[in-house]
């Protein structure tokens, strides 16, 4: 009997204890409520306190359709010269490189051509062939005073003057446009500076020889870069989306933290058949020097017309997986993960979004980060 009596206090004390230990558990387990628990439906969460995530209103406001497109910092075409030589001959003394600063009637190197050498010869021999004529001239008008000699020889000699001076101007011109000076006979073409401005491209190198100027390209091309274009490359599906005089924000890789203004001063009419895209054109002034020919640049275009959009606070969309989402409201305790597409910032922190997935009235999360925080927390 006593056997007995002890096994059955003993299995009593054991159930009492589970029942504590039981309790105790229970208590714990509401002391902590968790603040999200994920149902069976993917992107579907019911929140056990929703109080503890502040919401945002989606709304919609009168906004500029923006656009962002790649593009590239060019030098101005209409400030862009390009520079030959009009005669053949070898580079014997090049005194600028690509990227120099020239200013106007500076050389640039010198060529010993053998067609400047030509046109000194015609020129000389155009030039005694003038004072002969002249003598001859002279005589016939001296010979046809006194009645010895006849108007029509006189006539002829006058002719022949004529012709001379003739011959002299052509040749004269031609030594000119080689780049010689008729008053000092040489045979090295001095190639100038038509205008002030940075060398942006350089087709020659010393010694090298140059073509005449049907079949060789341009020795240099010198652009006044104090104002340059950026051209952009926007694809055809976005070109209703752009106008003439929209503004645009310009970023360049260069200079992260500056941005610049301008407005769409040219739309191209041909597209890029590759590409599918068409350049617009951006002037913008560069006093400094800084805006290079080359440099990669962003443009942000703000269309002047205004259309209804929506709008939310920036913080209430998370990037994941490189997609835009929000987390939307659906019921007292129920919110729903919804991918957005984002079109550009403003100012005050908004963030403006296409059409779909959400629309104008809905509650969204007003901190995405928190909210996806508190979601991964309580699923480990």
């Amino acid at each position: 009997m006593t056997s007995k009596l002890f096994f059955r206090l003993a299995t009593t004390s054991a159930l009492l204890l589970s029942i504590m230990l039981a309790a105790a558990c229970s208590n714990d387990t509401k002391a902590a409520p968790t603040k999200a628990e994920i149902t069976l439906e993917p992107g579907v969460y019911n929140v056990g306190h929703p109080e503890l995530f502040k919401l945002a209103g989606v709304e919609t406001r009168d906004l500029p359709t923006v656009l962002n497109a790649n593009g590239s910092v060019n030098p101005d075409v209409n400030r862009t010269i390009h520079v030959t030589s009009q005669g053949s001959g070898r580079v014997v003394d090049l005194k600028v490189k690509l990227g120099d600063f020239v200013e106007k009637g500076q050389e640039l190197l010198s060529i010993y051509s053998a067609d400047l050498a030509g046109a000194f010869s015609d020129y000389q021999k155009a030039v005694a062939d003038e004072r002969l004529a002249k003598k001859a001239l002279d005589r016939a008008q001296l010979l046809y005073s006194h009645g010895a000699l006849a108007q029509k020889d006189l006539e002829q000699a006058q002719d022949a003057e004529d012709k001379a001076k003739v011959d002299v101007q052509n040749t004269e011109q031609r030594v000119r446009i080689l780049g010689g000076d008729p008053a000092h006979p040489a045979s090295l073409i001095e190639l100038r500076a038509p205008v002030s401005g940075t060398i942006v491209e350089q087709n020659v190198a010393g010694f090298e020889g140059v073509k005449s100027l049907d079949n060789s390209p341009n020795l240099f091309t010198i652009a006044d870069l104090s104002q340059v274009w950026v051209l952009c490359d926007v694809y055809e599906n976005d070109l209703a989306e752009v106008q003439l005089g929209d503004s645009a924000e310009i970023r360049l890789n260069a200079y992260p933290d500056k941005v610049l203004h301008g407005a769409v001063a040219d739309i191209s009419r041909v597209l890029d058949p590759n590409l599918r895209s068409a350049k617009v054109r951006i002037v913008l002034p560069n006093p400094d020097g800084s805006l290079r020919p080359g440099m990669y640049a962003r443009a942000t275009f703000r269309s002047k017309k205004l259309q209804a959009r929506l709008v939310v606070p920036s913080t209430a969309i998370m990037r994941l997986q490189d997609k835009d989402w929000v987390f939307r409201k659906e019921g007292q305790n129920r919110f729903r993960q919804i991918q957005v597409h984002t079109q550009g910032g403003i100012s005050d922190g908004f963030q403006q979004l296409q059409d779909g997935g959400v629309k104008p009235g809905d509650q969204v999360v007003a901190n995405a980060l928190e909210f996806s925080t508190a979601m991964a927390e309580n699923k480990e």
